[in-house]
């Protein structure tokens, strides 16, 4: 059997050491055959390949990003570009295909897999924001750096009694922020799953400069988190990208400047964008990662398509992939009264 393997979307810690674990896995156990698809979608759109076998994925164990390479080419907007793919699928021999991505990249081999096309998804994103499963590689590395910077941001603000804004990764879902907001220890923390009362932040900052308090502030943001009297998302580009998303980013400073205008108190704004998933993964992600490339080369001699690998605890099961993109995994109000506790 043959085996196309593509990653798209983001780049993502863990993406490699999941090629890993499935070409191995494929190989030594079922000898199966494998080929990369580049650049995302668009490798099976305009046959961009290059072969993968063990020697290709050994030591991948540790690398970040993806050997394959990534785009967020949507195949979906143009019927002729599926019968690209169908095509080149065909021409490469491709018997199954492993897409490996987020809610727009899974939402694509949904598709593809109604259409009949045989094709396996793999859970990818730091945001953490899949419905189907409780964790997805790349989520632990994300809070990993995210905190370390929050580490960082407090030896600054201590020094000079500043109030510190950083703003982290995550549209519709906060839980990066939530996570390494609370590891960091923040004042305060923004999700899009809640807009922000302005005079309540102000307020919780404020504190932290009363008597006996530590003289400096920690807010951290989640880039599609809102103020209450905000309308839309704060956006960097009005562009739109294949998928439809605008480029967000600016909420950070957006409240960085509230603050400082309303408490007096110098207040000063960090991006720390793509730094937050770049880099190796944590062990927590390669084991994940690589569990999951494992369960997806059982998968496929199970015949499991139009499903994916999904944690449920510390087990993994295979669910259709369906499940995975009908709605995002957000924040629920189970953790409102942890934030308030905290803030306080």
């Amino acid at each position: 059997m043959r085996i196309g393997i593509l990653t798209g979307g983001g780049d993502c810690p863990g993406l490699d050491p999941m090629i890993r674990g499935l070409v191995l896995t494929g190989v030594k156990t079922y000898g199966y055959e494998f080929l990369g698809f580049l650049d995302g979608w668009k490798g099976p759109v305009e046959n961009l390949t290059m072969p993968l076998d063990v020697d290709s994925v050994r030591g991948r164990y540790d690398v970040g990003g993806t050997m394959l390479g990534s785009s967020r080419t949507n195949p979906l907007k143009d019927p002729a570009l599926i019968d690209k793919i169908k095509a080149n699928l065909k021409a490469n021999k491709i018997d199954v295909l492993v897409a490996s991505g987020g809610d727009d990249t899974l939402g694509v081999a949904t598709k593809l897999s109604e259409m009949g096309i045989k094709t396996i998804g793999v859970p990818k994103t730091i945001d953490n924001d899949l419905s189907a499963t409780d964790y997805t590689f790349g989520f632990d590395t994300a809070v990993a750096i995210a905190t370390e910077a929050i580490d960082r941001l407090h030896t600054t603000a201590r020094s000079h009694h500043r109030t510190l804004v950083l703003e982290v990764m995550g549209r519709h879902s906060g839980w990066i922020a939530l996570y390494s907001g609370i590891a960091g220890g923040a004042d305060y923390i923004m999700l899009p799953e809640k807009d922000t009362d302005p005079k309540e932040l102000c307020a919780s900052v404020q504190r932290e400069y009363g008597e006996g308090r530590k003289n400096y502030a920690i807010v951290v943001v989640s880039e599609g988190a809102k103020l209450i009297q905000m309308e839309e998302l704060t956006v960097q580009d009005e562009s739109q990208d294949a998928f439809g998303h605008v480029k967000l980013g600016g909420i950070g400073k957006q409240v960085s400047k509230l603050i400082e205008k309303e408490t007096g108190f110098e207040t000063r704004d960090v991006l720390l964008g793509h730094i937050q998933r770049g880099g190796s993964p944590t062990a927590k992600d390669r084991i994940l990662s690589t569990r999951y490339g494992v369960f997806t080369a059982h998968m496929i001699h199970k015949s499991q398509f139009g499903y994916m690998p999904a944690l449920r605890g510390n087990n993994i099961m295979a669910v259709p992939l369906s499940e995975a993109t009908y709605e995002n995994k957000v924040v629920g109000p189970e953790w409102f009264p942890v934030l308030d506790v905290l803030k306080a």
